[in-house]
């Protein structure tokens, strides 16, 4: 697919890091599965994988972290 942000690149399959934050809490997930611009390193997850990056993330919010460093796992 064309990247809707740079306009030039197309996307490839990949891994990418997803970092969120919301109130103190900021979650990085490493290694989730995307599709990059080649161009301008945008990324696209699917709607399965964004379901589960966010569940994570909720779950880092309800525990009460500060930080959080996850490995995404399929």
């Amino acid at each position: 697919m064309n990247c809707v942000i740079c306009k030039h690149g197309e996307t490839v399959p990949g891994v990418t890091r997803v970092v969120l934050q919301r109130g103190e809490t900021t979650v990085i997930i490493k290694d989730v599965p995307a599709e990059i611009c080649d161009t301008c390193d945008e990324y696209y997850l699917s709607e399965a994988i964004a379901t589960r990056v966010l569940a994570l993330a909720e779950q880092a919010v309800a525990q009460g972290a500060e930080i959080e460093v996850l490995r995404f796992a399929a």
